[in-house]
């Protein structure tokens, strides 16, 4: 079973599970999960090869939405579900393959669409620490800034690092064995009728207008907002926008 982060109580909202991207983990949500938690229970997920959950050789969206239909599952009843990026794509796959489980979906920045962008560069960067002298998170920044320009990238990557172990809380190896599958997206029949919401960042070029046949194939009832001024990492650059949004949407669905 994924490890699970949880915030606030059931009411008469359903609880909301919250998905996170490559590389991340529950705890990178943790101020958007306390930020919708007055509202209702938010559950937010460790992902395989991510955080505090278990590894696995495998790294494919079937597994990933399998995984997510097991905490659903666990719960006892349907879950509005939100997933970012890696996230989005496996939220999206739970919903195609277990409709009966997804109340309500948010897919934050990403397409059902096969990617180009190069994601393992940034195992290599992450490779290259040394970590037997790192003592502290911006020990292993300092090291980072060789391969890595963002300082944002970079302090998102610390957080998945345990410094007690001197380890990263990432499966590095099955990661890059099964980035084709994390890039891509599986052929899946069938659609998602339920109420979906493709939230994007305005500066981003995850989802293009291009994309949406794609969308509406696979989820007829899609609607599409956008956050003026974000990029693909909305939720950490306009996070009370980004909250506004989705309380908005869920409250009115």
């Amino acid at each position: 079973m994924l490890n699970k982060i949880e915030y606030g109580q059931s009411g008469s909202n359903p609880d909301l599970l919250i998905v996170h991207g490559l590389y991340g983990s529950a705890r990178n949500w943790g101020a958007i999960a306390k930020r919708l938690a007055p509202e209702r229970r938010v559950v937010s997920v460790d992902q395989r090869n991510h955080g505090q959950s278990p590894w696995h050789d495998s790294h494919t969206y079937e597994d990933m939405a399998g995984d997510l239909a097991a905490v659903i599952e666990a719960e006892g009843r349907p879950m509005d579900v939100l997933g970012h990026s890696m996230g989005g794509k496996a939220a999206m796959v739970l919903a195609l393959r277990r409709p009966e489980l997804v109340n309500r979906l948010i897919v934050a920045d990403i397409a059902p669409v096969t990617y180009s962008h190069d994601q393992n560069q940034h195992i290599r960067s992450m490779r290259a620490v040394d970590l037997g002298g790192v003592t502290k998170r911006s020990q292993a920044m300092e090291q980072l800034a060789a391969s890595i320009d963002d300082p944002t990238l970079r302090s998102f990557f610390t957080q998945s690092l345990d410094l007690a172990s001197k380890s990263w809380r990432l499966n590095l190896d099955a990661l890059e064995d099964q980035m084709p599958h994390v890039l891509g997206f599986p052929e899946i029949g069938g659609r998602y009728d339920g109420s979906t919401l493709f939230l994007t960042g305005a500066k981003s070029d995850y989802v293009t207008s291009e994309h949406r046949p794609a969308i509406r194939a696979l989820f007829p009832h899609a609607r599409f907002a956008k956050i003026t001024g974000a990029g693909h990492w909305l939720h950490a650059e306009k996070p009370r926008e980004f909250v506004d949004t989705v309380q908005a949407w869920l409250n009115r669905a």
